[in-house]
């Protein structure tokens, strides 16, 4: 069964532990770099099962997230990264447009580019 995490439960586990969680955007590159949640990396849900063992352990806490509520992408991949063996996986099912509802930080390409 895949655990989901709260708006503010994320936050909190950022701010608190900052390096120690591991968050994933699994929408595409071009979504990713129009905007993400700070700190994210981008690894589109067509190429997790094939860059997971590579790119991270199987006991390292994993947080999963895409668009919104309406968006499948994150429940897609928190169930390949359980079914791979990940045991420490949420999904936050609110995405980033929850996150940015919520004002919270983000970051783009061009973001990127002026620091």
């Amino acid at each position: 069964m895949i655990r989901a995490i709260t708006r503010d439960d994320l936050r909190a586990k950022l701010r608190d532990m900052p390096g120690r969680t591991l968050l994933i955007d699994v929408r595409s590159k071009e979504d990713y770099e129009r905007a993400h949640i700070k700190g994210a990396i981008s690894i589109p849900l067509p190429e997790l099962s094939m860059t997971a063992d590579k790119s991270f352990a199987r006991d390292q806490d994993i947080i999963v997230y895409c668009g919104s509520f309406e968006c499948q992408l994150s429940s897609n991949a928190a169930q390949t990264l359980h079914e791979m063996g990940y045991e420490n996986v949420l999904e936050y099912e609110g995405g980033l447009k929850d996150w940015q509802t919520a004002g919270f930080m983000v970051e783009s390409k061009e973001s990127l580019k002026a620091a």
